[in-house]
């Protein structure tokens, strides 16, 4: 069991985005705990750890079903939390920000959202498809796309105001996101 609660992502999030519950699935929670209060109230005996053990891996299978669960029922929420992230980003660039702070990170884009990197990349992860450091970098894909197409700028140039310290690592992401490369 040890092994399986790496797999509750919902463990590294933060307490203000713990599981959104209904009243009915409050219920099965709350019953959960109580069969376990009530099983570590007994004597113990032969079966005792079986039977908690199984009880907490019903309760962490409950706990992930309602946490899939919200992110289809909070698709507008989560629409909104994207949204601020793209002029997050959208201003993160217009404000050049990448030629002092380099390329926004995750940790940064996570603390200005105010949400745990975690839940930010689940959260991207269930409307996008993408975790959030792949989103930032189709995003700086697309910028770059738009400048090579509307400006005089080189590659080195283009590279530099993305936060490139180096234009052959943005030369290899673009070549990695588009499959198209540049020679310098």
């Amino acid at each position: 069991m040890g092994n399986a609660i790496n797999h509750f992502g919902f463990f590294s999030y933060a307490v203000s985005e713990a599981l959104f519950l209904s009243a009915k699935e409050k219920d099965i929670i709350s019953n959960l705990f109580t069969s376990i209060t009530n099983e570590l109230d007994t004597n113990i005996d032969a079966f005792t750890q079986d039977v908690l053990v199984s009880q907490i891996e019903l309760l962490l299978n409950y706990s992930n079903r309602f946490y899939n669960r919200q992110f289809i029922t909070r698709k507008a929420i989560n629409n909104d939390i994207v949204d601020a992230l793209n002029k997050l980003l959208e201003v993160y660039y217009d404000r050049g920000n990448c030629l002092e702070m380099g390329i926004p990170s995750v940790q940064y884009i996570s603390k200005e959202l105010n949400l745990s990197q975690r839940y930010l990349s689940d959260l991207l992860q269930s409307v996008t498809g993408l975790n959030t450091q792949q989103y930032i970098q189709n995003v700086m894909i697309e910028r770059a796309k738009d400048k090579l197409s509307t400006t005089e700028l080189t590659i080195s140039e283009i590279a530099y105001e993305l936060g490139f310290e180096y234009p052959q690592s943005f030369s290899k992401l673009f070549k990695n996101k588009t499959n198209i490369s540049f020679s310098f």
